[in-house]
């Protein structure tokens, strides 16, 4: 599938998109974020896909907002279904039942940082900067980063981050919880994609149940999150997978 501001290509079982719009560290604007829509979801319902890595083209992964486009100069309702947009492209990552890896260099600032959090599990290169510049620009933080900066790094350096527009290098996002690993600009694609084939390599199914129960619990309280675990473990220990795995885990057991 072609699109104008996003490269979407497979390799083996892993779906890789690049945002490429690198003249502007690919800033967001309208047609990206439909592009990155449409590309998210053509993963999500590819079968033959088992996990997704997200990159940025060029010197950054995403600047944030593209402030040459000027909402001011969109009607109401058309900065609403940009937002709609926008939100559904953390929905389709969220809800996801692959495991999705952002491999993040230069910049993430704003709904790029989103984008980056949004994922399961987040690498970064050294030198990364990461923040929210939207209360220096009179904006409001829109696709969800206000629940999920504050998820990884605590309330506290969350309300700092937004609040004063200052920056943090890929050590201190690490260090706080923003990034799961930092490596060098060089290793950054080599690692994201020795890390989804690692987390594919494992079952699909059981992969699928647990994200969807560490995404809903922490949300929701104890009891519900019982239910749901007895209910998804059943579904994967009744299946022929999980009678396989456990035989070949028992064998190279008895190998050793």
């Amino acid at each position: 599938m072609q699109f104008e501001t996003v490269i979407y290509e497979k390799v083996d079982d892993i779906a890789i998109i690049r945002l490429n719009r690198p003249k502007v560290l690919n800033a967001i604007n309208v047609q990206l974020t439909r592009d990155f829509h449409q590309a998210l979801a053509e993963a999500a319902l590819d079968s033959t896909v088992k996990g997704v890595i997200i990159k940025g083209e060029g010197r950054a992964f995403c600047a944030g907002d593209d402030l040459s486009e000027s909402p001011q100069s969109m009607k109401v309702e058309d900065i609403l279904r940009h937002v709609e947009v926008l939100q559904d492209t953390t929905r389709i990552m969220l809800n996801m039942e692959k495991p999705v890896i952002s491999a993040v260099h230069g910049y993430a600032l704003g709904a790029g940082c989103e984008w980056a959090m949004s994922a399961d599990i987040r690498i970064a290169a050294e030198g990364t900067k990461f923040g929210f510049p939207e209360t220096n620009v009179g904006a409001g933080i829109t696709n969800c980063g206000t629940k999920l900066l504050p998820l990884l790094i605590g309330i506290g350096r969350a309300k700092w981050m937004a609040f004063t527009n200052e920056r943090i290098d890929a050590v201190k996002a690490e260090q706080w919880g923003l990034v799961n690993f930092v490596v060098p600009a060089d290793k950054l694609d080599e690692t994201a994609m020795a890390m989804i084939k690692k987390i594919t390599a494992n079952s699909s199914l059981s992969i699928k149940f647990t994200k969807r129960q560490m995404n809903f619990g922490v949300y929701q309280d104890y009891e519900q999150q019982f239910e749901l675990e007895a209910h998804d473990v059943v579904l994967c220990l009744t299946g022929m997978e999980a009678s396989i795995r456990a035989k070949a885990a028992l064998d190279r057991t008895k190998k050793k």
